[in-house]
């Protein structure tokens, strides 16, 4: 009889071929399936002297499976998901464990999972974050689905997911949708993040005149203090990296148009659906398309003109900005993680928000030194409704209050956008408010809707005949 393997992988693009290796590496054995057989060529030469094969034979690749078979899907989300369940259902047996390690919407993860169980086929919907190198040396991994499910694949999913401190980044989320879930505002946090990351940058490069070299070092510096994070390290290596094709350095020759897969949008969407507000991340999508109408941005500079610098001490301005981001920081994580508190209780997800945090602390992409005192934040009070009511946290945000303000004040008189910084100070500043002017838009609204009114001194709804 032919090698039985531990663990099977549907698609050996890049992310697929090196999360199979690393599978390997940590002493399972692993068979891949693709229809390319380039792909399928690709792995058994990397994975050469390695437990793991790669086929383009559905049935050489099922028939392979150890019994209970653990199948996980890396394909594009959508359509293609679909494709492959139904290609390889009539080849499984009752018991076996479908993965899709895809990007999902959780919507169609809830499908899938009542479509299968319906045939006695377990389905999990697990985020991998990480990117390509992560799959291959250690990822953050989500998972979500039937508990009982994530029993059969834990002894892998523990060994070759990300480590900090010995502690493995990935543990049981909670039911149905809840991995595909917890991923999707984990890419709605790095939206904010990133424009967040971005607008310091147009502060310090057009506003304050800073070079390349300069960026790098105070990216660099960042780096090794309370701002600690994938992005801000990955930020100040780009400023270093030379252009292969032109003189200078390759980020000035980056055309400024952002593109998306539509994560942080669905995020965004699904927050409005909710009633919580994420403005960060409602903006950070709102900038990437507005920097899509390049052509319309460029006739506008002419008629509007462009910025002007930021006069001060540069040394003291840019500490101003660093104060500025590590608050913004703290909010954008904030707004994600009250998002995820609200959607637990709507979904039933039995989200623990210090399970998330400690899970992100290695291997994504949004880990940040700063997930360290935010799990500490929920491990102290596991029922916080907003990391912004933690008194530890309180005590951050406002030491660099004050700076944010001024740095946003820096961005509106230079002309220098800002909108995500923004956000977040006016979230902070309405999270704050115990009375905010909303009384007046109720106003309007009985006045010209006849919408009703609740009032402040009794209960009951009221209406008035304004005229």
């Amino acid at each position: 009889m032919s090698q039985q393997y531990d663990f099977g992988m549907v698609g050996l693009g890049v992310m697929g071929r090196n999360f199979i290796l690393n599978v390997a590496d940590h002493g399972f054995s692993a068979i891949g399936l693709d229809t390319d057989t380039a792909k399928s060529t690709a792995l058994h030469q990397e994975g050469s002297g390695k437990p793991v094969k790669g086929t383009t034979s559905k049935q050489e690749f099922v028939s392979s499976l150890k019994s209970p078979r653990t199948i996980m899907l890396l394909v594009p989300a959508g359509g293609p998901v679909d494709a492959v369940i139904e290609d390889l259902l009539p080849l499984l047996d009752k018991g076996d464990l479908l993965i899709d390690g895809g990007n999902s919407f959780y919507t169609d993860t809830n499908r899938r999972e009542k479509y299968l169980s319906e045939k006695g086929i377990h389905f999990m919907g697990i985020g991998v974050s990480g990117g390509s190198k992560g799959a291959r040396f250690g990822p953050s991994i989500m998972p979500g689905g039937p508990k009982d499910a994530y029993g059969i694949v834990q002894p892998i999913l523990e060994a070759v997911s990300a480590k900090v401190n010995g502690d493995p980044c990935v543990a049981y989320l909670g039911s149905g949708s809840a991995g595909n879930y917890v991923k999707m505002v984990h890419n709605g946090i790095e939206y904010g993040l990133m424009q967040l990351i971005s607008e310091t940058y147009d502060l310090m490069k057009r506003g304050l005149g800073l070079t390349n070299e300069e960026l790098h070092e105070v990216y660099a510096r960042w780096n090794t203090q309370r701002l600690q994070s994938f992005l801000i390290e990955i930020t100040a290596s780009i400023f270093t990296t030379d252009d292969t094709l032109a003189s200078g350095k390759l980020v000035d020759a980056i055309l400024d148009r952002a593109k998306q897969k539509g994560t942080g949008k669905w995020t965004s969407q699904n927050a409005m659906d909710l009633g919580t507000p994420v403005p960060t991340i409602d903006m950070a999508v709102t900038m990437r398309e507005l920097s899509a109408l390049k052509e319309e941005r460029v006739q506008a500079e002419k008629l509007y003109g462009t910025t002007s610098a930021i006069s001060g001490d540069k040394k003291a301005i840019v500490d101003q900005i660093e104060q500025a981001l590590y608050f913004a920081y703290i909010i954008t994580y904030a707004q994600g993680l009250a998002q995820l508190t609200t959607a637990s209780e709507e979904y039933k997800y039995g989200l623990e928000l210090e399970t998330v945090a400690r899970i992100w602390r290695g291997g994504c992409i949004i880990r940040a030194g700063l997930l360290e005192h935010i799990r500490q934040a929920y491990s102290k009070t596991p029922d916080l409704a907003n990391l912004l009511l933690d008194e530890t946290t309180a005590k951050e945000v406002n030491a660099v209050q004050a700076a944010t303000r001024q740095v946003v004040s820096y961005g509106v008189t230079s002309g220098i956008p800002v909108p995500a910084l923004a956000a977040c100070l006016s979230y902070f500043d309405a999270y704050r408010s115990g009375r905010l002017p909303s009384n007046l838009i109720q106003a309007q609204r009985d006045f010209f809707g006849s919408h009703t009114y609740e009032r402040l001194d009794r209960e009951g709804i009221f209406h008035t005949e304004w005229e």
